[in-house]
């Protein structure tokens, strides 16, 4: 009898990779301050399993909390408190500009968005997806959604996103900022190319009480250009271009400037208590989601 295989949730992920997302959780680090409930941590006085420390008891509060066991031995009232567990917004953002259409970056960036979202939905957090790329597109949102039975509609979404475009990342950052609410994790995807500074969309973001997930995507070509001879470079999205003639020449300054780059967008996210990471897609999704965020601690 010839066993068959079961049939493709989505063709962002196979079956294997969401089965082993399932046992993933997003390792968000600050403390939120939302009154919905889920599985982290707040900090502050609440009703969950997760207890925190004594208090005197004073009138008024809920006697239902008072540890009659202490109050039998040194009978005086105390309060047990405990740990609010609550619910985060996980925000997924995804470039859609015409940079990101080379060398399957977009086709990354679309995975690690399903992948943020089912980690997000089956750790009980609101999840909604932002994408920007051109004007003429326009951006689209996915509204937030919870719960498991959400996972469907967000794999269709994130399927059905068309790249090309030349709105820059710092417009799309300021341009989700207007529609955002609710504090937590935001995941960027982006390969991050624009010659903008970046700090204050990244301030704004961190005032509104999201932790970044930074993914940089760079195609193989934009790690390790072959650049010899005379070369005309083309502004993918400004269509703007450049005449060079010394290939060797720009690529080690190309090098060093990729190198400085990555190291300001690093220090401009861990600045605002947030995380960094430069992939690319010769890099396979499971090493990627299993091996890189494993070792930095961004899923757990």
């Amino acid at each position: 009898m010839v066993q068959q295989s079961k049939p493709q949730v989505t063709s962002l992920l196979s079956n294997d990779v969401l089965g082993r997302l399932e046992r993933l959780r997003i390792n968000a680090t600050r403390l939120f301050t939302s009154k919905s409930r889920g599985e982290h941590l707040a900090g502050r006085g609440g009703t969950s399993v997760e207890f925190s420390d004594y208090r005197d008891y004073t009138p008024g509060d809920d006697v239902r909390f008072v540890d009659w066991n202490i109050f039998a031995r040194l009978h005086r009232p105390y309060l047990k408190l405990y740990e609010e567990e609550e619910e985060i917004h996980v925000a997924v953002i995804i470039d859609t500009s015409s940079s990101m259409m080379f060398e399957n970056k977009f086709e990354l960036a679309r995975q690690l968005g399903a992948a943020f979202g089912v980690m997000g939905l089956l750790g009980g957090e609101r999840v909604s997806v932002f994408a920007f790329g051109g004007r003429e597109r326009g951006s689209m949102r996915l509204p937030p959604a919870t719960g498991r039975a959400s996972m469907l509609k967000l794999f269709a979404f994130i399927e059905n996103l068309q790249g090309g475009g030349s709105v820059q990342i710092e417009e799309g950052l300021y341009d989700f900022l207007r529609r955002q609410s609710g504090r937590g994790v935001v995941a960027i995807l982006s390969d991050f190319l624009t010659s903008a500074d970046l700090r204050r969309p990244f301030n704004l973001l961190f005032s509104a009480g999201l932790e970044i997930f930074g993914v940089q995507i760079l195609g193989p070509q934009e790690i390790d250009p072959q650049v010899t001879g005379d070369t005309r470079l083309v502004d993918s999205e400004s269509r703007h271009t450049l005449d060079v003639s010394s290939g060797a020449y720009l690529t080690s300054l190309y090098q060093e400037y990729r190198a400085a780059y990555e190291s300001y967008l690093k220090e401009n996210c861990q600045k605002r208590c947030g995380h960094f990471l430069s992939v690319s897609p010769k890099d396979s999704l499971e090493y990627i989601l299993f091996s890189l965020f494993r070792h930095r601690g961004w899923v757990k």
